[in-house]
């Protein structure tokens, strides 16, 4: 199905009509996550849940259908901390078809000690990138078999002051919590944007768009009991901060519109509006380090080796 015509004057409140796609949203039960879940139910697609819990998937679905008639909404089983396990996600899906995949579950670790993945990668890094360039790749075939299929990364704004080191993508020599969140989440940039080069290099039409939030807040985020509870307190404490970033219902803005919106291309990244912090989402020049595309390719080498999938190509 095409994608809507696209306005200039894009309105986060009143979105295009997406009857009869279906989209994967990663970690969509909650956060950013669930908020780009409920936004694009809305729409009339048919959303997906991506989650390792089946309760936490059953309360957000709960949750979306109370607040959108009709919402087509359903739950798969999904551990990016587990790469063995993501080959039964295709067939899991139930679809001939995929017309989007918004790549948005991560996990970030405020403690020091660091973890692995039953796969013995460092947790944040194997989770929030190897988990979803392998889970990509999987998909490729319904991807392609859409019309105009988008994959989304969605990023964050802690990447933009970041380098990875290619030599220590583990965090082995040096693993610092934040540092390393903010190099994975970097590390999943440069991935859908080397995605994108090389699909088009294939001649593929499946596009591949990055995102992120800017400042998102729990604190500003909006009620959806059980999943998120803000107390007046909260609302109260965070107000003099909404003049620099915003809740995560806004921080899934720019996401909702790299799936909908015909205006955006693959190979383009997007945020808010105001500083790359808050507001309406817009195309941003994309940063200079992620411009750097021997840094993007070295990457997708060293993650081809460690997950056994290429997301460019798509499996036999």
């Amino acid at each position: 199905m095409p994608y809507a015509s696209s306005s200039p004057d894009w309105n986060v409140h009143r979105l295009p009509r997406a009857d009869g796609r279906t989209v994967l949203v990663t970690g969509g039960n909650a956060g950013i996550g669930y908020f780009t879940a409920e936004q694009l139910a809305a729409t009339g697609a048919t959303v997906v849940l991506g989650s390792r819990s089946a309760a936490k998937a059953e309360a957000a679905m709960a949750s979306i259908r109370s607040r959108v008639a009709g919402a087509r909404v359903r739950g798969v089983r999904l551990d990016l901390a587990d790469l063995g396990s993501l080959g039964r996600v295709p067939e899991a899906l139930g679809v001939e078809r995929l017309d989007a995949v918004v790549l948005n579950a991560g996990v970030a670790l405020d403690d020091p000690p660091r973890e692995e993945t039953g796969d013995g990668h460092e947790l944040m890094f194997g989770t929030n990138h190897l988990g979803h360039f392998a889970l990509t790749g999987l998909l490729l075939p319904l991807l392609t078999a859409a019309a105009a299929a988008r994959v989304v990364t969605v990023g964050s704004f802690a990447a933009k002051s970041e380098r990875l080191d290619l030599a220590d993508l583990q965090s082995r020599a040096d693993y610092r919590p934040k540092r390393t969140y903010g190099r994975s989440k970097l590390a999943q940039m440069h991935f859908g944007l080397e995605l994108d080069r090389r699909l088009r290099a294939s001649g593929s039409t499946v596009a591949s768009v990055v995102v992120h939030p800017g400042g998102a807040l729990d604190a500003l985020t909006p009620s959806r009991p059980p999943i998120h509870v803000r107390t007046a307190g909260a609302r109260v404490g965070a107000a003099p901060a909404a003049l620099l970033v915003q809740g995560k219902d806004a921080g899934a803005w720019p996401g909702v519109r790299a799936v909908l919106d015909a205006a955006v291309r693959g190979g383009e990244l997007w945020g808010p509006r105001v500083f790359g912090l808050r507001g309406e989402p817009r195309r941003e020049r994309v940063w200079d380090h992620l411009a750097d595309t021997a840094v993007a390719g070295r990457l997708w080498g060293a993650s081809r080796e460690l997950t056994g999938v290429d997301p460019a190509v798509a499996p036999v």
